[in-house]
């Protein structure tokens, strides 16, 4: 077993003093796990990390072609190619808002009928949606059509993204073993490097033929190879049990008819502090990994290749540092490693545009390790976290709208302003830079906000 398996982070359910229902602090003493909940755990996790896994590849290989091939093939050519660029990005946000409406649908789903029937929705609709995007004409061939198509085709995929994270980060720390729930929960969010691994990788590849045959149809496969995902994980969750916590919910509490009406009732502010708190998770990755290679291909004229190859290098690392990381927040609190890892981002925000300059590779690529290990400690905790500041029966329909109204603005709306931003100071690097730094100063507002829910609910 990997030395990481043994340290104190995660779910406590129904003990140490916690209410029955509700999710004890992670940082209790704990029992020693039986060999079944052992089992369940790790098959929540492993279900949980190929879904969000393919969530993940799913949105940033369109981060990517948008990045590198969609402002020409979907879009009208234009002298200034950030423009194009703009484009791809505004219809990559139009997925987004149709986030929110998932995480309402979904979550009702999930927080009625199960996190595992949701679960398996999402995943279904997320996958075949990404697969067609591989069969859409390029706009010389259908005109119009062709962005139409990939509008309609990004909404499904949207609404299903929606309510899978919530469900995955749910499904992962509901069903840990008492005080280890920031070690399960990491794998939720593995997903994320897992994905930027596949699609980087997958882009990578295809890149090598140039950027002529990139264009004209190889930008096809790696869409097309959700397919496969799909396959693998529908065979997971199939086999997944339901969340012990859901269960317990559903036999001592009554079932909330519209849970998001409870949510904006009753939880609000626990939906606003989870807002802040994913405010880096989601909006750093477009920072430091889209923009970043907008920036340094269009704007600074290096190869998009081996920028692939440093992304998928730096995304590997974290399956090293987020075990870690979670191990710190069980030992520390998340509060702590979420406020050490912002101030961190903070200091190397400009360096990692400024790295550019250089020219150099192999430089690029250490600076992306590093900023992808200092923003650990800003993604891995959120899941079992933020699940603490919602009520079991709300917990799916809280905990997916926080994240999905987080991702429109951080997400959707974020990479849009970026490249305009781009466009418009002709590839300076101080607007990406504040942005970055932004980013980060919410989530520590986050932390703190979030934290004083947790206690609070725990108190009463």
């Amino acid at each position: 077993m990997l030395p990481w398996c043994h340290f104190n982070d995660e779910l406590g359910i129904g003990r140490n003093g916690a209410k029955r229902g509700t999710v004890a602090s992670p940082h209790t003493s704990q029992r020693q796990p039986s060999r079944h909940e052992l089992k369940r755990a790790r098959k929540a996790a492993t279900g949980a990390f190929v879904g969000t896994s393919l969530e993940f590849y799913d949105f940033y290989i369109y981060a990517t072609a948008s990045a590198l091939v969609f402002g020409t093939v979907f879009f009208p050519e234009n002298e200034n190619p950030f423009i194009g660029t703009m484009s791809a990005f505004a219809v990559f946000g139009v997925g987004f808002l149709a986030r929110p409406l998932g995480a309402i649908v979904i979550g009702h789903i999930g927080d009625r009928q199960g996190r595992k029937k949701a679960l398996i929705i999402s995943l279904m609709m997320m996958g075949i949606a990404t697969f067609l995007i591989g069969f859409i004409p390029g706009y010389d061939t259908i005109g119009l059509w062709a962005p139409a198509a990939l509008v309609l085709l990004r909404l499904i995929q949207g609404f299903a993204i929606g309510g899978e994270w919530g469900g995955a980060a749910l499904i992962s720390t509901e069903s840990a073993p008492e005080g280890r729930v920031n070690f399960f929960g990491a794998f939720t969010q593995l997903g994320s490097p897992a994905g930027t691994v596949m699609s980087s990788g997958m882009f990578a590849l295809v890149g090598l033929g140039g950027q002529e045959v990139l264009e004209a149809w190889a930008w096809r496969i790696p869409f097309w190879f959700a397919g496969v995902l799909v396959v693998v994980g529908l065979i997971l969750r199939v086999r997944l049990e339901e969340s012990p916590v859901f269960k317990r919910a559903v036999g001592e509490h009554e079932k909330r008819k519209l849970p998001f009406i409870e949510v904006f009732r009753k939880e609000w502010k626990s939906v606003l502090a989870g807002v802040l708190l994913v405010a880096h998770g989601i909006g750093g990755f477009y920072v430091t990994g889209t923009l970043f290679l907008s920036y340094a291909t269009q704007g600074e004229g290096l190869d998009s290749s081996p920028l692939l190859i440093g992304q998928t290098i730096a995304a590997a690392s974290s399956f090293v540092t987020f075990p870690i990381v979670a191990a710190m927040a069980d030992k520390l609190g998340e509060r702590r490693v979420l406020i050490a890892s912002a101030v961190l981002v903070i200091i190397f925000a400009a360096p990692h545009f400024l790295v550019v300059a250089s020219g150099n590779y192999v430089l690029i690529s250490l600076m992306l390790v590093v900023t992808q290990t200092v923003g650990a400690g800003a993604w891995v905790c959120i899941p079992g976290f933020l699940g603490r500041a919602f009520a079991p029966e709300t917990r799916y329909t809280g905990i997916s709208l926080a994240y999905q109204i987080a991702s429109i603005l951080f997400g959707g709306i974020l990479p849009s302003v970026g490249a305009a931003i781009l466009a418009v100071t002709a590839g300076g690097v101080l607007g990406p830079v504040l942005i970055l730094a932004g980013l980060a100063v919410l989530v520590m507002i986050g932390a703190i906000l979030v934290h004083r829910i947790v206690k609070e609910r725990e108190a009463a």
